[in-house]
């Protein structure tokens, strides 16, 4: 008997959401799937993997276009309650598809104290479902979906935030972090 690739593959990206102009987007991963590896550039100049955070819990959170007001707000959320995240065994890490000089900036001028990933590429925004069609003021664009993803010690999506609202955001992800084992 044949399984459908999907059913067999429950971390298989799914392309069945169509947009208005034909093209398709990825879904984000669901809570019990392995959260696909990605391989960034980051602030800094170095690299960061899914592999750095084996055995840790990890909060990747997605944003749209550094220093701007919603994306700088959520990142000062999120960087206030380092501690408390470290205090649960939680990394963070933001991802977006600006520049690495973007992220370098945005970190400086913040002074945020997590990594920040670059995707230009957009292979791992793909991956996670969170690049897609965007519309503002009536123009159509392709961009980063606000989202963020909490993944297990065993390497699994434990819980996600596909249309996050910034306020209260970061304390709602925290306390997941705090209470999953």
């Amino acid at each position: 008997m044949d399984i459908p690739f999907f059913e067999a593959r429950p971390w298989a990206l799914r392309y069945d959401v169509v947009t208005s102009k034909g093209r398709q987007m990825a879904q984000i991963p669901q809570p019990g799937t392995p959260a696909p590896a990605f391989k960034l550039k980051r602030d800094g100049g170095s690299e960061v993997s899914l592999k750095d955070y084996a055995g840790r819990k990890l909060v990747i959170y997605f944003y749209p276009k550094a220093d701007t007001p919603g994306c700088t707000k959520e990142a000062i959320a999120f960087n206030g309650l380092r501690a408390q995240f470290a205090a649960a065994d939680t990394a963070i890490l933001g991802v977006s598809a600006d520049a690495v000089a973007a992220q370098d900036k945005f970190k400086a001028k913040y002074e945020l104290d997590f990594p920040l990933g670059s995707d230009e590429t957009h292979a791992m925004l793909d991956a996670y479902g969170v690049w897609g069609e965007k519309s503002m003021y009536g123009k159509t664009y392709m961009g980063v979906a606000r989202a963020t993803l909490l993944v297990g010690r065993d390497g699994k999506i434990a819980q996600v935030w596909p249309k996050v609202k910034v306020d209260g955001h970061a304390e709602e992800v925290l306390k997941a972090a705090q209470a999953l084992a």
